[in-house]
């Protein structure tokens, strides 16, 4: 039976690429897919054969210069700036997000709404009772838990008794304190509305949570909600046209360690963790390839040195398998990537979800988390070394790789899309109710 589907995403591009497989194998099982986003993103959501659908009563910042639409961002840091952008850049688009998407379900009436964690209007619809919701999540599991201090904050796990009384205070401290400002806006708009309002952090659909990762790169979490899916990774397409650059079979027929490090998509200051990379490595036998989001080499403000190689990109999917070792800002995406690829990581990261990321990083064994976001050179180089010559590091990352590769995560997600959208009813895992039972 044929069923109807509307996607909605933030105009980020991480927050987009794990869509795509999904919607590809949707439509390959005869469905409908309408994705509301970003005029930006246009070409590539219509190319995996979706009606598109653009953000108009909202702010498309889908070009990335986000201290351009937010000038205020550009100043902060850490907490401060996550804070920032839940109450301007994700509380901010409820209002207009909602008015798009409520006269998009007038003239297409979706059975599910899939639906990216920031978009805050989608889970408010699903709340409403207007459309059941499920929601693909673009980072780790950070919700309310008895074992987890409040997503955002960087603290360790820690499911000890004392552990458990901390991570309850840090909600309340994240809704009361740190978070206060982006509640008192979500509050104001869900009021003007009378719309259902809840602690604006994570917070799963209540009919399906789809988790692109496995339970062995997460905590030992054992009151997860039911509705959680753990699907395996959702790894981005391979540009078709891509040219490779011309030290590509350096890298493929490397004798040495090769080290990719990325400066992300988001956070690009090259500055941060580029800068000290190549620094930390000059001297070491390794040839190091480094990603900058925007720039090209001629543009950095530092010297780079004979043994590295610099690009604005490069599809990590092609580059991966020759990688011996990832540092990374800490984004979920190429840390995925990497994973998928058995490559062990060294990461570091104060912005958005990367301290939490990093987290799971050392955690999980397949790499170390720096824990700073502009590490000294010689930090880098002690981890850097550290994870080349311990191989338990690599082992793990193999572990999760073959994990990784038990799962077809765009037929398991659209399996579980196809349950939601037949009954209306929340999804349920066996596994977690079994768990949630004990």
């Amino acid at each position: 039976m044929s069923h109807k589907f509307l996607v909605a995403t933030m105009p980020i591009p991480g927050h987009v690429a794990p869509f795509s497989p999904v919607v590809r194998e949707l439509l390959r099982r005869g469905h409908e897919v309408v994705w509301y986003g970003s005029r930006f993103f246009r070409d590539k959501i219509e190319a995996t054969g979706a009606r598109f659908e653009p953000i108009t009563r909202a702010l498309d910042y889908g070009d990335s210069d986000y201290n351009r639409y937010f000038p205020k961002r550009a100043g902060l840091s850490g907490l401060r700036q996550i804070v920032f952008d839940f109450e301007k850049v994700f509380v901010g688009a409820v209002e207009g997000m909602s008015q798009d998407l409520e006269a998009i379900l007038g003239r297409y009436p979706a059975e599910v709404l899939l639906h990216d964690p920031a978009v805050a209007a989608a889970m408010l619809l699903g709340e409403r009772g207007i459309v059941p919701t499920a929601t693909l999540n673009i980072t780790v599991v950070g919700f309310e838990s008895r074992d987890l201090a409040a997503f955002g904050l960087g603290l360790p796990f820690d499911p000890s008794a004392l552990g458990r009384l901390r991570n309850r205070l840090t909600y309340w401290a994240v809704d009361h304190v740190v978070f206060a400002p982006v509640n008192r806006a979500f509050r104001k708009v869900t009021g003007a509305h009378g719309w259902p309002f809840f602690p604006f952090r994570p917070r799963p659909s209540k009919y399906l949570q789809l988790q692109p990762s496995v339970p062995g790169f997460e905590y030992p979490i054992y009151d997860l909600p039911p509705q959680l899916h753990f699907i395996g990774p959702l790894l981005p397409d391979n540009p078709p046209n891509f040219v490779p650059p011309a030290w590509w079979e350096e890298v493929v027929h490397s004798p040495k360690p090769v080290v990719l490090v990325t400066q992300g998509t988001v956070a690009t200051n090259a500055d941060e963790l580029i800068r000290p990379t190549l620094q930390a490595l000059a001297a070491e036998d390794v040839l190091v390839i480094a990603t900058t989001g925007g720039k090209r080499a001629e543009e950095l403000s530092f010297p780079i040195p004979a043994n590295a190689r610099v690009e604005p990109f490069v599809p990590f999917g092609l580059l991966m398998p020759h990688i011996d070792l990832y540092v990374t800002n800490g984004g979920y995406g190429g840390v995925t990537i990497a994973l998928a690829n058995g490559v062990p990581v060294v990461s570091g990261g104060t912005t958005e979800d990367k301290p939490e990321v990093s987290n799971r990083v050392a955690y999980s064994g397949v790499g170390l988390n720096l824990k700073t976001n502009h590490p000294n050179p010689k930090k880098v180089r002690d981890a850097v070394r550290r994870v080349l010559a311990d191989p338990s590091f690599k082992a793990r990352a193999q572990a999760i790789q073959a994990d990784f590769a038990r799962h077809d995560a765009a037929a398991e997600a659209a399996g579980l899309l196809e349950r939601l959208a037949a009954t209306g009813q929340p999804v349920l895992s066996p596994l977690l109710v079994k768990e949630a039972l004990a």
